[in-house]
């Protein structure tokens, strides 16, 4: 006795939308197989009227970063971090951990410390914006920066313009009475080479201007 299928020949009612049967959903099932699955799951999308995500809305910003006025259009869910890194090309600011646990994008706006990957750019209309880029005066460094070198407060460098930005924000607020003052106001900058020795160091020596 042969074992094949006979050839289906079934075809819908006229005048009648098409409703398969168990039977002939499993039988085409079977002969499609798992690619036919896979692209049935489109077409029964496409069948239910679903429709492709819309973009998400977007706005426009003016800021001031590092004294300079920038308007640009952004996604609503574009973050400060990003609208610096990808529309204005100032790469300084690190991109870490992007949930707000190692400091490494750390800017200053409107004088206070931020964790730039948090912040949404469309929340900052008019706001004053200032990176890493902003603390060199031409060939000359900041006090800050030149004593990171002077005390060898850096290894790998990723995290080192978030904790140089943290630390400058940190003298302003004259949180430098002592060395364990400075860690606790630099506690929410990572260094995973492990330099926070030479680190609050390089703070102390700045704020204490030696």
């Amino acid at each position: 006795m042969s074992t094949e299928l006979p050839e289906s020949t079934f075809s819908p009612p006229t005048g009648h939308p098409f409703k398969p049967s168990r039977r002939t959903f499993m039988a085409t099932t079977t002969v499609v197989g798992g690619a036919g699955v896979a692209g049935g799951l489109f077409v029964a999308q496409d069948a239910l009227g679903d429709e492709p995500a819309a973009e998400a809305p977007g706005d426009r910003v003016s800021l001031n970063v590092n004294g300079e006025r920038h308007t640009v259009s952004v996604d609503n869910r574009t973050s400060l971090l990003d609208l610096l890194r990808e529309h204005l090309g100032l790469t300084g600011s690190k991109k870490g951990c992007n949930a707000g646990a190692c400091g490494a994008c750390t800017v200053l706006v409107d004088g206070q410390r931020v964790n730039s990957c948090l912040t949404l750019a469309v929340r900052l209309e008019g706001a004053d914006v200032m990176t890493i880029e902003r603390l060199t005066d031409g060939a000359e460094l900041h006090p800050l920066q030149q004593a990171f070198i002077d005390e060898d407060a850096f290894q790998c460098g990723y995290c080192t313009p978030g904790q140089i930005m943290s630390g400058v924000a940190c003298i302003k607020e004259g949180h430098t009475g002592s060395e364990k003052e400075i860690r606790e106001w630099m506690s929410g900058n990572i260094c995973r080479c492990d330099r926070y020795v030479k680190i609050v160091r390089a703070v102390h020596q700045t704020a204490s201007g030696k």
